[in-house]
């Protein structure tokens, strides 16, 4: 039990005006459960808890009713109203039986005017008050917007996952049934591998990317043609699956280059995905190259909508999305990454007449 004098607000008054707030002070018993005060409420005075404990919540934005604070025997609440004159802003109820001290509004403001001590002390209480409100908060945000994160890798995850899936699904289907021929068996398995070294790098990615630092990777050095022919024809049905066709406007050329294919086929399944996802009715995606005496420039051009003039500014930057409902916005961050591995540099821009191109640099040496 905390008696009225030696509570935190009021311990430091004198013994004059401690006999005055005693004799506008009442005690207040409440149940367990019970309401104090709720939001809404006019603000008529300040509370202290003698014995139990009280319970501070409000409604967030869901809609849900989350408690921020419990005042402890000593403590003060709602002194608030003491400063705006506003309606309470959060529920106040009784943590187990609880006695508080209540001391009116007028009665309150009448002491402060005559006691400098007191009127400090006050402004004390509230400013901890706000310090705990502002780190609850922060904890509350943090923690809401981690379990957002978690939500947006977790559909990431399985909107990638599906289309290699399906594709292993459909290449045992066809493995297992009595007419397969032994060509069409193994032409299953080399598929199926495919696919399984496909999730295993998007799964990768996304594991290096959590854990926030780049390491050195190697290059050997590669036909890009020979590259790149096989890796489109791999996605060729896939994109076909979503009305999606995959077209070259000249040959990948066949210069040497320092490549990590595994890494690099990356780069083009998120671009090239990226595309699909912009052209939900289906359209075309044209691949186009330049070589110079330096690099290699390839260009992944889609008959979409064109990327949003919103997100164009931070289209590189990690979680950065815009339009989707499922995705991080990790995709092109993590191409630019991998490009910049292999020493080059990606871009994007819109077509005048209407579609995205990304393009991305490979040097020769």
């Amino acid at each position: 039990m905390v008696t009225l004098e030696s509570s935190k607000l009021f311990s430091q008054l004198p013994a004059t005006e401690l006999k005055k707030l005693r004799a506008v002070t009442r005690e207040q018993h409440f149940q367990a459960g019970q309401e104090i005060f709720k939001e809404g409420d006019p603000g008529d005075g300040v509370y202290v808890v003698k014995t139990g404990q009280v319970q501070i919540s409000a409604i967030i934005g869901t809609g849900e009713r989350r408690v921020f604070s419990r005042v402890l025997p000593g403590d003060v609440f709602g002194e608030m109203t003491l400063l705006d004159n506003q309606p309470r802003s959060a529920f106040a109820s009784a943590d187990g039986d609880t006695v508080v001290y209540f001391v009116p509004r007028e009665e309150m403001l009448n002491l402060l005017r005559g006691s400098p001590d007191l009127s400090l002390s006050l402004v004390q209480e509230v400013s901890t008050r706000l310090r705990e409100s502002n780190r609850q908060y922060i904890r509350e945000v943090l923690q809401a917007e981690r379990m957002a994160l978690v939500g947006r890798f977790a559909s990431s995850i399985v909107h990638d996952l599906k289309n290699p899936l399906t594709i292993i699904s459909i290449a045992t289907e066809m493995a297992c049934t009595d007419e397969a021929t032994s060509q069409a068996r193994t032409s299953a398995r080399e598929r199926i591998a495919s696919q399984v070294d496909r999730i295993t790098s998007m799964v990768n990615d996304i594991l290096e990317f959590t854990r926030g630092s780049q390491t050195s990777q190697t290059l050997a050095v590669s036909d890009y043609a020979e590259f790149v022919q096989p890796l489109i024809a791999e996605f060729r049905p896939e994109v076909a699956l979503k009305s999606v066709t995959i077209e070259f406007a000249n040959p990948p050329p066949a210069v040497k280059l320092p490549l990590n294919p595994k890494r690099l086929a990356r780069v083009f399944y998120n671009l090239i995905h990226n595309a699909v996802d912009a052209m939900p009715e289906g359209g075309r995606i044209k691949l186009r190259f330049q070589l110079t005496d330096n690099e290699v420039i390839t260009e992944i051009e889609d008959s979409g909508t064109g990327i949003p003039p919103q997100i164009m500014e931070h289209l590189f930057e990690a979680f950065a999305t815009y339009g989707k409902t499922k995705g991080t916005g990790l995709g092109l961050s993590i191409c630019e990454r991998i490009v910049q591995e292999h020493g080059g540099k990606i871009s994007a821009h819109n077509q005048p007449d209407g579609g995205a191109v990304f393009a991305f640099t490979l040097p020769r040496r």
